[in-house]
């Protein structure tokens, strides 16, 4: 087709540049940005927070924000998506290179939090994803009702209110705390 313009491939440096740009995933050949907000930002924070003061004394786990991205997907080598909040536990990164840009096996705990942009197919397509490439636990957080929908290796799904304890399950057992701790108080 005439004037038609196709994108160079990517090569392992913009991989490892891309890695470092916040936001950017690479799915399906394309660089796609995840939409924030600043509530789901703050969210993210709060999760991060409460997880990593769970870990404190255990060092159990280690707790990653956004920055760090996942590539450990069987579709596609080159595919690299970075949950808003994910936790790897300690004994699975023994002898792993920490300078890599890269977790090249998927973590224990990947944690979304839903910004108001976020179209429904898209959480549902990254969900699947991520279960089809053997994320054992995913916990999709929804700030507008307060509410975490929790996925599993074994297809089973829960969903929790305010109200509900919310418990780390096998990716961090001492953690537990009510669905209302992951959102923080509006600023008045």
């Amino acid at each position: 087709m005439p004037g038609a313009h196709v994108a160079p491939p990517l090569s392992p440096q913009d991989l490892l540049r891309l890695q470092d740009e916040p936001g950017l995933e690479f799915v399906n050949g394309q660089i796609v940005e995840k939409p924030v907000s600043i509530e789901s930002v703050d969210v993210e924070g709060q999760i991060y927070f409460l997880l990593r003061s769970a870990i404190a004394q255990t060092k159990s786990a280690r707790v990653f924000t956004s920055g760090m991205g996942y590539r450990c997907f069987a579709d596609d080598p080159l595919k690299f998506r970075k949950p808003d909040v994910s936790i790897v536990r300690t004994e699975r990164l023994r002898g792993f290179d920490g300078r890599e840009g890269f977790i090249t096996f998927p973590p224990d705990l990947a944690v979304e939090v839903v910004s108001p942009n976020d179209l429904a197919s898209e959480l549902q397509d990254m969900v699947q994803d991520y279960l089809a490439n053997g994320f054992p636990l995913i916990w999709v957080v929804h700030p507008s009702s307060k509410t975490v929908t929790i996925h599993r290796l074994d297809g089973t799904v829960a969903a929790l209110h305010q109200n509900d304890e919310i418990t780390g399950e096998s990716a961090l057992p001492n953690f537990r705390c009510k669905v209302a701790h992951f959102f923080p108080e509006p600023v008045k």
